[in-house]
């Protein structure tokens, strides 16, 4: 689908992926909806590019039933919704250690926002038989992040729904992404641009933007701004016991090189 002279909606909007997005798209001719949980962050990408801004909880189905109504009063029909509203919690021990508030709030971010927006906008999108559904997941829903064992089970979710999505929809003429990058340097690791100054394994978020605008303009559905994941799924599927065996090597190579095997120094290693 084109970009240009499109209706836009972007939640988690207001930094990192999501803002990077809403500038490249509209530079691209769109007309772009920001949601934020932060509502002065949302209205601030907004007004920097001439788009609306609302305050936006995805955990909450009502206020993505509200996002989506704001958004239709101010632009018409949405054309793309792009799910990118992410978080990550890390564990505190073991893979089971998270509590589980952790693991409720990863399942509802990471995988019933999706269910809410398409919820809500299937009906119409089926009706004119036209839209695009990105959902943004994550590297780690093809593989695994290690230390975060609620954003991997649920990143893994939100893959399986998107392929839900276009294996039931395509032949309504609905387009479906799913974004799976790996490390990105954003505020959701505490990482800038600066930090991807010298680290190919770590993109910045205008990366991503451009990797996403390309693949939903070629309608795309797999979405990878780091090329190299696609081989390590591959290497995962051929043999599964040595690529578990890699991980728990990588882990270890962590904890010995780090202290610990967070997702903030991970990306020094790949």
């Amino acid at each position: 689908m084109k970009i240009d002279g499109k209706a836009v909606v972007i939640t988690g909007a207001g930094s990192g992926i999501g803002a990077a997005l809403a500038r490249r798209m509209a530079k691209m001719g769109a007309q772009v909806c920001v949601g934020d949980l932060n509502a002065d962050a949302a209205k601030s990408v907004a007004a920097e590019i001439g788009g609306h801004g609302f305050a936006c909880d995805v955990r909450d189905e009502a206020q993505v039933q509200n996002l989506i109504a704001q958004a239709t009063k101010a632009l018409g029909s949405i054309d793309i919704y792009v799910s990118n509203a992410g978080i990550g919690r890390g564990e505190p021990s073991h893979a089971a250690s998270a509590d589980n508030d952790v693991w409720m709030l990863n399942w509802q971010v990471h995988v019933m926002a999706h269910v809410y927006a398409s919820r809500a906008l299937l009906p119409m999108m089926i009706e004119r038989g036209s839209g695009h559904l990105v959902n943004v997941a994550s590297a780690a829903g093809l593989l695994n992040q290690i230390g975060d064992a609620a954003y991997s089970a649920t990143k893994h979710a939100a893959v399986s729904f998107a392929e839900s999505l276009a294996i039931t929809h395509g032949a309504d003429g609905i387009g479906v992404s799913v974004v799976c990058p790996q490390y990105v340097a954003t505020p959701l690791l505490g990482l800038s641009d600066a930090d991807a100054s010298d680290r190919a394994s770590l993109l910045t978020a205008d990366d991503v933007a451009a990797a996403v605008t390309n693949g939903v303009e070629a309608d795309q559905f797999l979405i990878l701004s780091h090329p190299v994941v696609k081989d390590y799924t591959q290497q995962r599927a051929q043999d599964h016991e040595r690529w578990i065996t890699g991980m728990q090597m990588l882990r270890a190579k962590a904890q010995e090189h780090f202290g610990d095997a967070a997702a903030t120094t991970l990306y020094k290693l790949v």
